[in-house]
């Protein structure tokens, strides 16, 4: 059973952007951001990988990235990460 990673990335070029993300290929996933593939992402790059944090359950991945969007959950990972 693979891994699901809920990661944080931060921007190089805007040190104060963040970015908060579920996958189950990590390197490909940076790899696309990086590359501007990402919507979402593709303005403020480059970006590095700050924390991952990985997950046997999608589910529980899914509700942690969940709560990392959560106002609290900012400033948890603000505090932690």
């Amino acid at each position: 059973m693979p891994f699901i990673y809920v990661y944080l990335l931060r921007s190089t070029k805007y040190p104060n952007r963040h970015y908060t993300g579920i996958t189950s290929d990590l390197k490909a996933r940076l790899r696309k951001h990086n590359h501007g593939e990402v919507t979402s992402t593709a303005a403020h790059g480059p970006w590095t990988l700050e924390t991952a944090i990985a997950f046997r359950s999608r589910e529980k991945a899914v509700a942690f990235e969940r709560y990392l969007k959560s106002g609290s959950g900012r400033a948890f990972a603000t505090r932690h990460f």
